[in-house]
């Protein structure tokens, strides 16, 4: 068996991703050690798409699994949006989890991803959003304050994490969306003031802006927690035939997580979009599962 890993670490979300106090490194990377020891082979630092293609990958596997998750993230638009100062959430956690791992990384050294002594603001509402703003605390940031656009009811992060990023100093701002950034580097987002009104497809009550209400929220660093999105694997592995959904998301079969394209399957967020490690995690042993029988019943279909 192999895996092919973008990173120089094994893991994916769980080495990089997810924040060292609410997963600790040496658990992912005893699993990896036993993995490896049971005889998995780590192709690390391995792009697909650029340092091997997807078609020498199925055709040197008689299974191939896709296990991508989503890392594209959603972007802001507005005035001041390329300032320096504004960054992505999953650069910063990367990095963050880098110099945990004992890494140097250049920019936290430079305090391009280092929230000590810096007023910081987090926009979103996800579990990314809590991670960053609980991280940002834990790196000495004079500040952190989170924006979300509805209320607090209406959040989609746990409320658990919003419970413990405020007993351990994040403050939150609610109702608030932004409108643009001011200063480059950057030292405040344009803040608009919300209502709620309606409730929108997904059964939360869509943001209404009230005129005349907008200030400027200071911040030193700002920080993008937006959600991800799909990448284009069929574009990126040049693999026209890789079967999609409108949103980019790969479509497999509900139980067998069997793709359209021949001995691939498809499990976790790539085809469900950004959910749990819990699911991805379900969906890789029902996968699993579903490739060892098909495995066998081509062998003995050969042997007869």
């Amino acid at each position: 068996m192999t895996i092919y890993d973008r990173h120089d670490r094994a893991g994916g979300l769980l080495t990089y991703g997810i924040p060292g106090f609410k997963l600790e490194k040496d658990v992912v990377m005893r699993r990896v050690a036993l993995l490896e020891r049971a005889g998995v082979d780590f192709k690390l630092n391995c792009n697909v798409g650029e340092d091997i293609s997807f078609a020498d990958i199925r055709r040197d596997h008689d299974a191939v699994l896709i296990a991508t998750g989503v890392y594209k993230t959603r972007d802001l638009q507005g005035p001041g949006s390329g300032a320096s100062g504004i960054v992505n959430a999953l650069d910063y956690l990367t990095c963050s989890n880098r110099t945990d791992f004992g890494d140097t990384v250049a920019e936290f050294e430079s305090g391009e991803l280092n929230a000590k002594g810096k007023k910081v603001v987090v926009i979103g509402g996800g579990d990314t959003a809590m991670d960053c703003v609980r991280t940002a605390i834990r790196q000495g940031a004079t500040s952190v304050k989170c924006l979300y656009r509805r209320d607090r009811a209406n959040m989609p992060g746990s409320q658990r994490e919003t419970q413990n990023a405020e007993e351990e100093g994040v403050k939150f701002v609610w109702l608030a969306a932004p409108k643009g950034f001011a200063g480059d580097p950057v030292t405040g987002v344009m803040v608009q003031k919300n209502r709620l009104g309606a409730p929108d497809a997904s059964g939360r009550r869509s943001p209404e802006v009230i005129e005349g209400a907008d200030y400027v929220e200071e911040a030193d660093l700002v920080i993008k927690a937006l959600g991800f999105e799909p990448e284009a694997l069929p574009t990126l592995w040049n693999e026209p035939d890789l079967p999609v959904t409108r949103w980019g998301t790969v479509k497999a079969a509900f139980e067998t997580h069997k793709t359209d394209l021949d001995g691939v399957w498809a499990v976790g967020d790539i085809v469900r979009g950004a959910s749990l490690v819990v699911w991805a995690i379900r969906d890789g042993r029902e996968a699993g599962a579903n490739i060892l029988v098909t495995l066998s019943e081509r062998a003995a279909v050969a042997a007869e």
